[in-house]
């Protein structure tokens, strides 16, 4: 149908032969026969409706992409956890030191009164290194696992490991061997000293973490 025919001119607003923009009341959209006041706006892109034209962003949301997703604020999340290391930090440090106290020990051992009293205070010294390092090893983990449990997991370290040691010591007594009292001494030497590097390792992890 041409303008001629209808009597009137094609609307250049609407493209359309015989229409004018005042008959339609609505501007155009970009689809023909759909106008803007119908789909909320101009035309896009996403799922058809009725009419032909688009509903904005019902893909978008459907596929969890929603245009809105920059403004939305963020779910609060937990704290990352802390890093386990530092309750270990100090162990190499303590397992150098008993070596080089085991090392120590034996030579003075040996200086003292030969063979059997070298061998004697390295083991001794050797059993408190030892000792300290499973120690650490097992408070660490009970408190990565639950904190509520660094008490009772360490007292029962403690208990268990002092019985051993006293075990150790009766039964070196009751054998008479000549080694026995080196030993006693370089446990109670080794003690002194490994739990004097904890303190000090322990003093300055505090310092360095205090803000």
């Amino acid at each position: 149908m041409s303008g001629a025919e209808t009597g009137r001119p094609a609307n250049p607003a609407t493209g359309v032969p015989g229409v004018s923009a005042p008959e339609t009341g609505r501007p155009a959209t970009g689809v023909p026969g759909v106008s803007g006041p119908e789909t909320g706006g101009p035309a896009t892109r996403g799922v058809p409706t009725q009419g032909g034209a688009v509903r904005p962003g019902v893909v978008r949301a459907i596929l969890g992409r929603d245009v809105d997703d920059d403004q939305r604020p963020l779910p609060e999340l937990p704290p990352l956890p802390e890093d386990p290391r530092w309750r270990i930090e100090h162990l190499p440090f303590v397992a150098a030191v008993g070596f080089a106290l085991v090392l120590c020990a034996a030579s003075i051992g040996f200086l003292a009164g030969g063979p059997t009293a070298a061998l004697g205070a390295g083991a001794g010294t050797a059993v408190v290194t030892v000792g300290v390092t499973l120690t650490t090893l097992v408070i660490a983990w009970a408190d990565v696992i639950r904190p509520a449990l660094v008490m009772p997991v360490g007292l029962a370290v403690y208990v268990i490991k002092y019985s051993l040691i006293i075990f150790l010591m009766i039964s070196v007594a009751a054998s008479g061997w000549a080694g026995g009292d080196p030993m006693a001494w370089g446990i109670a030497g080794g003690s002194i000293v490994l739990t004097g590097v904890q303190v000090w390792w322990l003093t300055r992890l505090a310092r360095r973490r205090t803000p």
